[in-house]
C-alpha cells in the first residue's frame, strides 16, 4: 500500500494511538501492583511482582531489537498492524493467568508486541514531516504514551480493585485499533523510496558501530538506556515509592497521574522548543532539571500543592528528556536505517527499562525505597546528561546517504 497526500493525518493519528497504547500498558501494571500486593492474588509477593515486571521489560526489548531491523527490510505498515494485533491478544489474556507464572509469560508475549511498536511509530512519523520538526515529530507522537498513562491512573483509581478490567480495557481498544490500521495506514513514503533507489547506499546493523555513526550510536544508546530506565521506573513504583514514604495509597496514584500529566506538557513543550533552538542542547536542559527535581523528591513534602508542584515539573523534564533522543536518531540516521537505528536505540534503552524496576524493586524488597529510590533516580538523570554532552553538533544525516 502506498502513501496518499490525503492519508497524512491518519497516520499521525494511528502512530499516536499506538504509542498510547504502550503507556496504557505500562501503568496499568503499575498501578496494579500495590493492589495484588494488598491482596496477595495468586500469591503475589514484592519480589514476584518485580519479577513480573522485569520479564514484561524483557519481551518489549526483545521486541524492540528484532522487530526495528525487520521494518527497514519489509516495510512499516505491516509490522506496526502485527505488534498490535500481539500485544492486544495477550493483555486480554493477563487476567486470566492461573498464577504468577503464566501471569509473566503473558506479559512477557505482550511486551514482545509493545516493543516493536514506539520505534516503528516514531519512525513513521519522523518520516511524515519535514526533516525540520523531527523533534517535535517525536515528541508529539510519545504524548500519546503519557496521555495512556493519565487514563490507566484515572481508571485505577475508580476500579480500585477491580485491576482486571485495566487489561481487558487496554485489549479490547488495541484490537479495535488493529482493522482501522489496516484500512488507513499507509506505507512510509520514505521507505518506498529506499527500497526503489537501487543506486541508495545501503546501511546495515554493523555500520552503526562503524567509523561514521560510532559515537552517536554509544551517546543516544546510553541516553536511551538512562531515559527509559527513569520512566519505567517511576511508573512501576512511584505508588509503592509514595506509600513507603507514608503518603496514602489514593496520593500515591493520583500522583503518578500527576506525573504524567506533567509528561505531556513537557513533550509538547520540548519538541516545540527544541525545533527551534536544537535538539541537543534541549535535552542537555531536560535532563539535568531532572536531576534536581528527582533529588528534590527524595524529601518528604507535607504541603500537597507542593508536593504535585514538584512531581509535575519532574514529569515535564524526565520524560521528554528521553524522547528528545528519538528525534535525534530519526535526524542523524538515512531512511534506510532509519528503523534499525530506532529500533535498537529503543531495546538498548529497554535494557534501561528492565533495570528501573528491579533496583527500585528490590529497593522496596529491601525496606529502603525512600529516600534510595529518588537518589537512584537522581544519578541515572545526571548520567542520561553526560550522554547528551557527548553529541557534538546537532545531528543530521549524512548528505552521501539517501534521506527523506
Amino acid at each position: 500500500m502506498t502513501t496518499s497526500p490525503a492519508r497524512p493525518v491518519w497516520t499521525a493519528v494511528l502512530c499516536w494511538l499506538t504509542v498510547l497504547l504502550e503507556g496504557y500498558d505500562l501503568v496499568a501494571l503499575g498501578a496494579t501492583i500495590p493492589t495484588l500486593l494488598k491482596s496477595g492474588y495468586l500469591g503475589f509477593t514484592a519480589a514476584g511482582a518485580t519479577a513480573v515486571a522485569t520479564v514484561s521489560l524483557v519481551g518489549v526489548a526483545v521486541g524492540a531489537a528484532c522487530l526495528g531491523p525487520l521494518t527497514d527490510r519489509f516495510g512499516r505498515r505491516g509490522m506496526l498492524i502485527g505488534s498490535v494485533l500481539l500485544f492486544s491478544l495477550f493483555t486480554l489474556l493477563t487476567p486470566l493467568a492461573p498464577n504468577v507464572a503464566a501471569f509473566g509469560i503473558f506479559r512477557f508475549v505482550a511486551g514482545l508486541g509493545l516493543g516493536a511498536c514506539m520505534p516503528v511509530a516514531l519512525t513513521v512519523m519522523s518520516e511524515n514531516l519535514p526533516a525540520r520538526r523531527r523533534a517535535s515529530a517525536s515528541t508529539f507522537t510519545m504524548t500519546g504514551y503519557h496521555v495512556g498513562a493519565v487514563l490507566t491512573s484515572i481508571l485505577a483509581l475508580y476500579a480500585k480493585d477491580d485491576w482486571h478490567l485495566l487489561f481487558y480495557g487496554g485489549g479490547i481498544v488495541g484490537l479495535l485499533a488493529v482493522p482501522l490500521m489496516w484500512w488507513k495506514l499507509p506505507e512510509s513514503a520514505a521507505y518506498l523510496a529506499s527500497r526503489q533507489d537501487a543506486a541508495a547506499e545501503r546501511v546495515g546493523l554493523r555500520d552503526l558501530l562503524g567509523a561514521r555513526f560510532r559515537r552517536i550510536s554509544i551517546a543516544v544508546w546510553t541516553g536511551s538506556f538512562m531515559g527509559l530506565l527513569l520512566v519505567y521506573g517511576l511508573n512501576t513504583w512511584l505508588p509503592q515509592l509514595m506509600r513507603t514514604a507514608g503518603y496514602p495509597i489514593s496520593t500515591s496514584i493520583t500522583l503518578l497521574l500527576v506525573l504524567n500529566i506533567g509528561a505531556v506538557l513537557g513533550l509538547v513543550l520540548a519538541g516545540t522548543i527544541a525545533d527551534r533552538f536544537g535538539i541537543r542542547p534541549i535535552a542537555r536542559i531536560w535532563f539535568g532539571a531532572g536531576a534536581v527535581l528527582l533529588a528534590a523528591l527524595s524529601l518528604k513534602i507535607g504541603n500537597a500543592f507542593v508536593l504535585n508542584a514538584v512531581v509535575l515539573l519532574t514529569g515535564v523534564f524526565v520524560f521528554s528528556a528521553q524522547v528528545l533522543i528519538y528525534g535525534y536518531v530519526a535526524q542523524a540516521f538515512p531512511a534506510q536505517a532509519r528503523g534499525t537505528a530506532l529500533g535498537l536505540t529503543s531495546a538498548v534503552g529497554r535494557l534501561g527499562s528492565i533495570l528501573g524496576p528491579f533496583v527500585t524493586g528490590a529497593l522496596v524488597t529491601a525496606g529502603v525505597a525512600y529516600p534510595w529510590g529518588f537518589y537512584f533516580f537522581a544519578v541515572v538523570a545526571a548520567f542520561g546528561l553526560l550522554a547528551v554532552l557527548m553529541l557534538r553538533g546537532e545531528a543530521r544525516a549524512p548528505s552521501a546517504l539517501t534521506t527523506v
